[in-house]
């Protein structure tokens, strides 16, 4: 199959890449000339294990390229798939989709035979149709179906979710364009990878139901915790309890500071909005919102706790602040929140991570940055683990509590254990839920 693949972000990296792997000729298309560039030289512009590997193979094989021209890569496509941004629309919480209909309409103008375009972006209900309208706008008469197909990649197991996934969603019309589809997703079929097919507005709200479901997981097991704290419970426990039981899943739900990151945030505020359009308010996730909020900011009240309730001038070490491990991804994540109050307290904030530096140098102004765990703790009051990268789960704990001022840990992602970190020399130990 021919595809061309509208977006290099991280879904249409990522996907296109993955397309390519599977057999298929895969063209990326986007509209800045530096990245076009930096990816023709091999260089991939997000952090993801393995996808530099991956897309090198595929490029020196003749399955993938990259380009500024979309309508040579569209024209003699079978499929073209839209996977541009659509972010929160600033004061009313709708996504934004100038760029999918702005794409939609370049496609229909450049399609030379029948194609199918495929929404691979997070749209609300009901914009496949709109898509469908865009592209006939352009179209000039020449036969099309719209398809949607929602991404379900997490960042830092991205290829692995497309490669082996849990579900491929496909929202179709009609048969030919089911054909198309299927051929695409022949690969994972062979292997017995379940694709649903269902209709375009079905397709469209299975995605924004997954996110708000597991955002809700997330936010749920979070509450749990503030009431472990009160009642003498343990949260992991009570996690691992409840997740035995198979109607619930252990999966998300791990307590901490909140979720972040380019989905849960965007889609449950997008999720609220479609229910408001249609006078069927999403109370759940409005709820979800607002507390996951609240969340944020009571991690800043634990970490002022531990301050003695005064962060000026205090020297507080922060490791990991992008919103996960295994992504340089700093979208909504908890740590925009905690560490410019810290900062605007008058905090001396350092800052610990393998792959944040890149986004955060300009998002985290006033913390200096600091390659090693032990080199930031010199002469701090208090380390606070904020994302649990691997680096950061098994540290030395006795060298970390000797350079420091005072040996303190806020433990945000419950990775170590309050005894072990007690008797190596700490003198407080404060988890979530514990």
């Amino acid at each position: 199959m021919k595809i061309a693949m509208i977006g290099t972000g991280y879904v249409g990296l990522v996907s296109g890449v993955c397309f390519s792997d599977f057999g298929h000729d895969v063209i990326c298309v986007d509209k800045d000339p530096a990245k076009v560039e930096k990816l023709r030289a091999g260089e991939v512009p997000i952090f993801e294990p393995g996808l530099d590997q991956l897309m090198a193979k595929n490029v020196a094989a003749g399955r993938l390229s990259f380009t500024l021209d979309l309508a040579a890569a569209v024209a003699g496509a079978d499929a073209v798939f839209i996977a541009v941004g659509t972010p929160t629309r600033r004061g009313d919480g709708h996504a934004d989709l100038r760029y999918v209909m702005a794409a939609a309409e370049e496609i229909g103008a450049a399609m030379d035979g029948y194609t199918v375009i495929v929404t691979k972006s997070t749209v609300p209900v009901g914009t496949n149709r709109r898509v469908a309208e865009a592209v006939a706008k352009t179209a000039g008469g020449k036969e099309f179906d719209v398809a949607s197909n929602p991404e379900f990649l997490r960042e830092g197991a991205a290829i692995d979710d497309f490669m082996r996934p849990d579900r491929v969603v496909v929202g179709v019309e009609t048969e030919r364009a089911r054909k198309v589809m299927a051929d695409i997703y022949r690969p994972l079929s062979l292997r017995d990878f379940p694709v649903v097919y269902t209709n375009l507005e079905s397709a469209e709200m299975i995605k924004y139901a997954a996110n708000a479901f597991l955002a809700t997981k997330i936010t749920f097991i979070n509450e749990i915790a503030r009431l472990c704290e009160r009642v003498g419970a343990d949260v992991k426990a009570v996690s691992k309890g409840i997740g035995m039981d198979g109607r619930i899943g252990a999966k998300f739900l791990h307590a901490g500071p909140g979720y972040g990151g380019s989905c849960f945030p965007k889609d449950t505020k997008a999720l609220a909005r479609i229910g408001q359009d249609h006078a069927v308010p999403m109370q759940i996730t409005e709820t979800v919102i607002r507390v996951n909020e609240e969340i944020k900011h009571r991690m800043i009240e634990k970490i002022e706790d531990l301050c003695d309730g005064q962060l000026r001038d205090k020297v507080i070490t922060v490791l990991g602040v992008t919103f996960k491990p295994n992504t340089d991804d700093m979208r909504d994540a908890p740590s925009l929140t905690i560490i410019p109050a810290l900062v605007g307290a008058g905090a001396k904030v350092r800052v610990v991570d393998p792959e944040g530096r890149r986004e955060g140098e300009a998002l985290l102004p006033g913390v200096k940055w600091v390659e090693s765990p032990y080199g930031a703790a010199q002469g701090a009051d208090l380390i606070v683990l904020l994302t649990e990268w691997n680096e950061f789960r098994a540290l030395d704990m006795g060298k970390l509590a000797r350079k420091m001022e005072r040996p303190r840990l806020c433990d945000l992602r419950n990775v170590y254990d309050r005894d072990e970190v007690l008797a190596a020399g700490f003198e407080t130990y404060v988890g979530v839920g514990r």
